[in-house]
């Protein structure tokens, strides 16, 4: 994925749109966090093992309000909502996800993370991402850096941590729709996992983008992800200076028009890329059709 260059002129300030996100994620967060530790009603939703709780929709509709306040004609893809039409004509898509994590908010473990991207047609060029926990936002535009909580430049730091060089913490995603008995997803995690010193698998794939732009963990691996909350996230970590490619090596174009077959993925900081990308790629070939 290579976000090296600005956005050509778009119908709306980046920078503008950016507080307009960053404020509906942070009052989606404070609504969650307000609530997130009384009962909590969860319901089945498809035949995949997912869940959506009142949460999600009042989150939802929070974001929503706040998003057609500021921009009325914008086309809009919530994860509850589905797909809201805008102006006749009008390139700007929003993806909402207002709980990503709702798994483990139902089952009691506070990993979750409200994320928000703006896409000119099929490219994000603005992604947020807030943890409502720990009460901090992270923000990216195309070619123009991620900020973090603080509002400065955000930068993976180019060495991982001290004994993580051969030995790296990872994390795991993917999509709902994945079947146990997917053999291509056993074989990639099971590879992936083999050479790493720890896999996390957090449900809240957001969680894991943030946490690869700030540096507490060294890569990401995804396969068949849901589209709607990675562009945020992997706009995020891109910005911050993490390398995406598809799991065969071959450059990684992030758009919300792509099938979600070319959706798998492998990010990591620089130096670890090629180690991660040995067993992803190997791995990609053996399960080829």
């Amino acid at each position: 994925m290579r976000t090296s260059t600005p956005s050509p002129a778009l119908p709306v300030d980046l920078a503008a749109a950016r507080r307009v996100a960053v404020e509906a994620a942070e009052e989606a967060g404070t609504l969650l966090r307000s609530r997130v530790d009384g009962p909590v009603d969860a319901r089945p939703k498809g035949a995949a093992g997912d869940v959506v709780t009142d949460l999600d929709t009042a989150a939802e509709a929070l974001i929503l309000e706040r998003l057609r306040s500021a921009y009325p004609g914008h086309r809009i893809i919530a994860e509850e909502s589905g797909i809201l039409d805008g102006a006749p004509g009008e390139e700007m898509v929003w993806l909402v996800d207002p709980l990503d994590g709702t798994n483990n908010v139902a089952i009691g473990m506070p990993v979750y993370a409200v994320g928000l991207a703006l896409c000119a047609g099929a490219e994000p060029v603005l992604g947020v991402v807030h943890d409502p926990v720990a009460g901090r936002t992270w923000s990216a535009l195309h070619g123009r850096g991620a900020l973090g909580p603080d509002g400065a430049p955000l930068t993976l730091p180019e060495r991982p941590r001290p004994g993580r060089e051969k030995n790296p913490v990872l994390a795991w995603t993917q999509g709902h729709q994945v079947r146990p008995d997917d053999v291509a997803a056993f074989r990639l995690r099971s590879g992936v996992e083999a050479r790493c010193a720890r896999m996390l698998q957090l449900w809240a794939p957001l969680v894991g983008w943030a946490m690869l732009a700030r540096g507490d963990i060294d890569g990401f691996v995804g396969y068949l992800p849901e589209i709607v909350d990675l562009p945020a996230g992997a706009l995020l970590a891109a910005e911050a200076g993490a390398e995406l490619r598809r799991l065969d090596g071959t450059p990684y174009e992030l758009g919300i028009d792509r099938p979600r077959s070319e959706l798998s993925f492998v990010a990591a900081r620089p130096g670890m890329l090629d180690r991660l990308l040995e067993t992803t790629a190997a791995t990609a070939t053996a399960t080829a059709p």
